[in-house]
Formats: C-alpha cells, sequence, structure tokens
C-alpha cells in the first residue's frame, strides 16, 4: 500500500475527492486562498479516472458537445465574471456565446494550473488517479485516512467534490455488451454509431449529446429516444427581453413556508402577465431557488419531485440555439424519432436487442444495435453503489438527506454524520447538495459554493496552527 503523506510541518493536507469541475474549483481556490496568506497548504485532487480538470461533463471530445450556458455565465472565479472570456480571448478561441465543452476542460485545468504557480513553493496541488473507497478517523497525526484502491492519504481535512450520482436504468437491464449503463463512461460510446439503430431511455440533456455523437460518425445510423413525458430541453433565446422586472410574492417573504400550489399559481400569473418571456419568469426565479427550497414543506418537496421537476428541468436546464438546429435537423431528416412510454422489457436476440414500450397499455417494440441508459443522474443515494458513499452511509460519517437525493449537510457544506452532528473534518459541494439545495449543479452555483467552502477550510486550518487556538 502506497502513502502520500507530506511532512506534518508543511501546512494542511486537504483530499478532494473527484476531479471534475467541483473538485477543480475547490483545489484551484484553496490555492488561491493559501496564496493570498502566503500560508503553505497541500491539496490532493483524486480522480478515478485521471480527468482531472475535466471530468464527466468536460471530458468529451465532441466539437458539437457545446455549455449549456453562456460563457459569460461560466467563470470559474467568483468575483470576476468575465474571466472565462477574457481568457478565451487571449488563447484565440472565438467566442460565439456558447463554447465546447472541452474547451471548458481546457480552461479549468489551466485555471487550476496558474492558481498553483501563484501558490508555489509554499503551496500545491498533487493529481492522484485512483478510486477513493473508505474514510477513517485518525488516532495520530492528521485526522483521516482515505483508504484509496492502491493506497491509502492521511489528510486534515476532506470534500466530497463527486459529482452526480451514476445513472441506474428504469428497466431490468440486459446482460448484453450492447447495453450501455453510463453513456459518459470513458469509452462507453466508441461502439457506437455503426450504422445499427440506437435506442436512448430518456430525453433530457443526456439523449441529445449520445444523440449528436451517434449520428456524427455514421450517416445511416438512426436514435429512438424514450421517456415517459417525450419532453426535450428547451433552447436558450438569448438576452433577456426589456421590460419591467419580474417579480413574484414568495421571493419578498423572508420567512415562512412556502407551499408548492402557491408557488405555481405565481409562477403562471408571471408567465401570463409576461406572455412570450417565459425565458425570463424562469431566470429570475432561479437565484431564490435554494432559499425557496429550504422554506418549502418536506411534503410539497415530494411533490415537486414527483410532477413538476421534469418540467422544470426542461425549462431551466435550456440548449444552445446551435444544438436544437441540430437535434431538429436529425427529426426533419428522420435519423432521431422521440417516443412517449416506459421501456417495459429488453431481449437480446441475433445480435440485436428488442425493447418494448408501453404508453397507456399500448405496447411497441423496438429493433437496436444499442440501447443506452440516458436518463441522467440517479436520484436515491441510499441506492448508489460507489464504495465510499456506501463506506459512509454504512460507518455512520454520513447520512442521506430527508429526499435521498443526496448527502445530509448544514449550510456551510459540512456532512452530517448519523447522529446529525456536523463534521469538522469531512464537506461537500455540489449535486451532493440536492436535498439541501436542490439548484446545486450548475458551474455558478459550485464555484460561489467552493469559495466559500475554500475560505473556511482555510481559516479553519489557520485556527488550528494557532498556539491556544480551540479550533
Amino acid at each position: 500500500m502506497r502513502g502520500l503523506n507530506p511532512p506534518e510541518d508543511r501546512g494542511p493536507f486537504i483530499a478532494v475527492v473527484g476531479g471534475g469541475a467541483s473538485g477543480t474549483l475547490v483545489a484551484l481556490h484553496l490555492l488561491r486562498s493559501a496564496a493570498v496568506q502566503q500560508s503553505p497548504m497541500r491539496v490532493a485532487l483524486i480522480d478515478r479516472h485521471g480527468r482531472h480538470g475535466l471530468g464527466q461533463a468536460y471530458g468529451t471530445t465532441h466539437p458539437d458537445h457545446l455549455l449549456n450556458a453562456p460563457a459569460a455565465q461560466m467563470s470559474a472565479l467568483a468575483g470576476d465574471p468575465d474571466h472565462l472570456t477574457r481568457w478565451a480571448a487571449a488563447a484565440g478561441i472565438a467566442d460565439a456565446g456558447f463554447l465546447p465543452r472541452h474547451v471548458y476542460g481546457r480552461y479549468l485545468r489551466e485555471t487550476l494550473s496558474d492558481a498553483e504557480q501563484q501558490a508555489q513553493p509554499l503551496s500545491r496541488v498533487m493529481q492522484v488517479t485512483s478510486d477513493a473507497v473508505a474514510i477513517r478517523r485518525n488516532a495520530r497525526g492528521r485526522s483521516l485516512r482515505l483508504l484509496l484502491a492502491d493506497g491509502c492519504i492521511d489528510a486534515d481535512m476532506a470534500v466530497l467534490a463527486i459529482g452526480n450520482l451514476p445513472p441506474v436504468p428504469p428497466f431490468p437491464a440486459p446482460q448484453s455488451h450492447r447495453f450501455i449503463a453510463d453513456p459518459w463512461a470513458p469509452g462507453a460510446l466508441d461502439a457506437v454509431g455503426d450504422g445499427s439503430p440506437v435506442i436512448v431511455v430518456g430525453t433530457g440533456l443526456t439523449m441529445l449529446d449520445v444523440a449528436i455523437a451517434a449520428t456524427s460518425g455514421n450517416r445511416d445510423t438512426v436514435v429512438h429516444a424514450v421517456s415517459r413525458h417525450g419532453l426535450l430541453p428547451r433552447v436558450h433565446r438569448g438576452p433577456a427581453a426589456a421590460g419591467s422586472a419580474i417579480w413574484l410574492p414568495a421571493l419578498s417573504e423572508a420567512a415562512g413556508p412556502v407551499r408548492l400550489a402557491e408557488l405555481m399559481r405565481q409562477v403562471r400569473a408571471a408567465m401570463a402577465t409576461h406572455r412570450g418571456s417565459w425565458q425570463d419568469v424562469i431566470d429570475a426565479l432561479r437565484p431564490h431557488v435554494p432559499g425557496l427550497w429550504q422554506r418549502m414543506p418536506t411534503r410539497d418537496k415530494r411533490l415537486f419531485l414527483r410532477y413538476v421537476a421534469r418540467y422544470w428541468e426542461v425549462h431551466r436546464h435550456r440548449v444552445p440555439p446551435a444544438t436544437a438546429r441540430r437535434i431538429a435537423e436529425l427529426r426533419r431528416t428522420g435519423r432521431l424519432y422521440v417516443h412517449q412510454g416506459s421501456v417495459s422489457s429488453v431481449a437480446e436476440q441475433a445480435g440485436h436487442l428488442r425493447v418494448r414500450i408501453e404508453q397507456n397499455g399500448i405496447k411497441a417494440e423496438l429493433t437496436a444495435g444499442w440501447l443506452i441508459n440516458g436518463t441522467g443522474p440517479a436520484t436515491d443515494i441510499t441506492c448508489a453503489a460507489d464504495p465510499l458513499l456506501r463506506d459512509l452511509l454504512d460507518h455512520g460519517l454520513a447520512r442521506p438527506d430527508p429526499l435521498r437525493l443526496g448527502i445530509d449537510a448544514d449550510p456551510a457544506g459540512a456532512v452530517l454524520d448519523t447522529a446529525g452532528r456536523p463534521s469538522s473534518t469531512i464537506f461537500t459541494l455540489g449535486p451532493p447538495l440536492r436535498g439541501l439545495w436542490y439548484e446545486t449543479t450548475a458551474i455558478p452555483e459550485i464555484r460561489d459554493q467552493a469559495a466559500d467552502l475554500a475560505r473556511r477550510l482555510t481559516a479553519r486550518s489557520q485556527a488550528r496552527q494557532r498556539p491556544g487556538s480551540a479550533a
């Protein structure tokens, strides 16, 4: 077993589990804080696939996989909204509004490298390629021991920057190499696009990316997308329409519960008043969602997840105009079909998959060479197979949030143990906090959480090092 443990006197050692956007943003903000304080720090950025700075979202190399938000909203640095656009201009990258995702991955990597250069020689980041499988408390030395698939790391604190839960198929998964359980696993889509039909379960953002990738390599490939509602993400319209500011009574109520039915009534009224400008209503509501979510009774949250969430997602997570045009062209030319229904069974026969779809008692069958689960992240953390999550839950170091969407934590991101006590050494941010904030999966929210968390961890480390500190 190998260890990656620096000397005790070289400042705090913080292990960041997850090398995607969440982990990279935490690491670079930690390094920036260390540089400002001129204090030593070591950060281990742990990624199971070695895609440091890229992760699942920005590991794609397909040029037509674009950011789903304008570049002006995607700065990695809190307080510097133009950082990405300045970087793109300096790199000679044309800004068409929505950058390719692989370009954004390059941006994250270079920004992390810049932060490390500014923090050296006192501080640095170590990129570790391994799978974190468990966390244990240490009796001596540094507070935590992270067990890896091939070693261990002793750290003062750990940040769970694990992103979204892996997708779980909503149907009995066949034991076949022609079924792809996770399209974003490295190399998962390499063989798709061989000309045989492709069925994608789900009609959200993942399906759009899969359809674009599958139809790029072979002009004969046809994609069938299946979901219960058959809803596709809406398209970005452009700059907000001129006019009066959009206001909902629920947004001004600083205290008291928010009932889902009343909130929906207010949203519908605002859309009726601003007819044709529903995008502006959604955009005005979005920054307030975390606060509204916390004020909503648990019963109403469950109703939202069951009946409203899908409609919110397709209007909230919109796609670039270029992506919408590409999808419209695929549908117009008969290369993409959208089916409303649920997959009830899958059988393999003569090298192909026969997929049965049911909707309102009506059954249909499709034959395909590939079946891809494009339903997006799983929504029940208690069913997660990830060894680290299982270990944390089983040993009481973490617990699910009341809705089981992710990890329970306090507002500062400190993970709550099974008794509800906030940890002083284990923290999280981003998608694992969906149960706490709901809107916590996009770069603006994760960036701000990363900056706040970095300030807290830096201050906590400095307090521990002061003689006589009670921290």
